[in-house]
């Protein structure tokens, strides 16, 4: 089991991109705009610099729904290696056998 700071930090992280989405696509797009005066991008730079960190998508960490555990972790069932093998064991998976031989 994770950390659980480590865990809610991680939830806090995620509300802020959703709540600063929108304002970062646009500064974003005004920023990359070649239409736009050169002074104009860069205030835009700015204004996105003064936004916070956690803000930024790319500061979201994949965890285990399960267990919160950061490594070994598939994105189409949302889970860890570990916690996917021990509930596979137990059948509590559809469709997933373990192999044996």
């Amino acid at each position: 089991m994770a950390k659980k700071s480590a865990v809610e930090k991680n939830k806090t992280r995620v509300r802020l991109v959703s709540k600063y989405a929108a304002k970062r696509a646009e500064l974003k797009a005004m920023a990359k705009d070649e239409s736009l005066s050169l002074e104009e991008r860069f205030k835009a730079r700015l204004k996105l610099a003064e936004l916070p960190r956690n803000s930024a998508n790319i500061r979201i960490r994949n965890r285990c729904e399960v267990t919160g555990r950061p490594r070994g972790y598939y994105r189409k069932l949302k889970m860890s290696r570990i916690s996917l093998r021990e509930l596979g064991s137990e059948g509590l998976i559809p469709g997933l056998v373990k192999s044996s031989w």
